[in-house]
């Protein structure tokens, strides 16, 4: 079989800044990757993060190598054995290593006329509902924006937390939205001690969990906030790669898993498998990012306790079309035809 591949770069501008602990965005660029065998085509996108070492330049810079790969094995169905060679030519560079994941997967239930969980034999009625993420602001621009989620229909909220006025955002975030469910995360702001008298403050408002209280390189202390937690812990900044989820076992309750942190859906997979081996719950989070990559992430979800797949909710304009979510319902029954779902929005190239 012979495949075609290419790639380009895509400036999306996001609805709203989106703030965390470390900085703000106002755009976010992903590469989209196309790989075709003539007859169908199979769609992934890379969100790189910055965060953990990538950026666009990096991934444009090594996709035509991990493309030659994919050309030369020639078959869209050789998973794993263009899994194991792209790991051997780029170690790093996980997002872009993830686009082309997405885009083989893509492809091979296109092949088989089946979306990707069918593919997997997955149930598409089992699936969590996806929270919506509140990023930092104002404490009134907060509550406003968290007025607007819960008009549109979301029942779960993520709030990002890491300011001096935690516990203010927190009181109106829950005084606006007295019924959702509720789940901050710190993204590594706070110390072990902050992180302790924190989430007893947090445990007030009836809060689900708390995602990466302290930083990554301290797991040290992510041990000490977990055995003395009232809230259960997700790792994210923590849990990396398929290595790190025994490491997590004793420090979390949850594994926060992101195609674009591992490497691509077959490395996710595995990480959920283990995830389960060591009595912890799984989450799917994701970047900012396209539906030609969210689609991909929500195939997922029934193999999930929790999601976070709001990346292009996030956005003022997508040009692709996905898994519908409505109030963070994943809807995977209402994937318009074969593989991840996702598509270029109608009338656009």
């Amino acid at each position: 079989m012979s495949l075609d591949t290419g790639f380009e770069r895509l400036a999306l501008d996001l609805d709203d800044p989106f703030t965390i602990a470390r900085g703000t965005q106002e755009t976010a660029t992903n590469v989209v990757v196309r790989v075709s065998d003539g007859e169908h085509e199979g769609i992934g996108a890379a969100a790189p993060s910055e965060h953990y070492g990538e950026t666009p330049r990096t991934v444009e810079a090594v996709l035509p190598d991990l493309l030659t790969i994919v050309e030369e094995v020639g078959d869209p169905h050789a998973l794993a054995r263009i899994e194991r060679r792209m790991n051997e030519v780029v170690r790093d560079n996980p997002a872009a290593r993830a686009a082309v994941s997405i885009a083989l997967h893509d492809l091979a239930a296109k092949h088989l006329d089946v979306p990707l969980y069918r593919y997997w034999g997955l149930d598409s009625e089992s699936t969590p509902t996806t929270s919506f993420t509140i990023g930092l602001d104002s404490t009134e621009r907060m509550r406003e924006k968290t007025e607007s989620a819960v008009a549109v229909g979301h029942t779960v909220l993520k709030v990002k937390l890491g300011t001096e006025r935690d516990r203010e955002i927190i009181e109106a975030v829950r005084a606006e939205a007295p019924d959702v469910r509720l789940r901050v995360d710190a993204n590594e702001a706070w110390t072990p001690h902050e992180a302790l008298g924190n989430i007893d403050a947090l445990a007030d408002f009836d809060v689900e969990f708390v995602e990466q209280p302290v930083p990554a390189e301290n797991p040290a202390g992510l041990e000490y906030v977990h055995d003395r937690s009232a809230l259960p812990i997700a790792a994210d900044e923590s849990c990396v790669t398929l290595a790190d989820v025994p490491r997590i076992a004793e420090r979390a309750d949850i594994a926060n898993i992101k195609l674009m942190k591992c490497g691509g859906l077959g490395e996710a997979k595995r990480m959920i498998h283990t995830a389960r081996a060591h009595g912890l719950e799984v989450m799917c989070g994701c970047m900012v990012e396209s539906n030609a990559a969210i689609a991909a992430a929500c195939q997922l979800a029934p193999l999930l306790d929790y999601a976070d797949l709001d990346g292009s909710l996030l956005l003022a304009d997508d040009p692709y079309e996905g898994v519908p979510i409505r109030g963070g319902d994943i809807d995977l029954a209402g994937v318009d035809g074969p593989g991840t779902g996702a598509h270029p929005v109608e009338g656009r190239p």
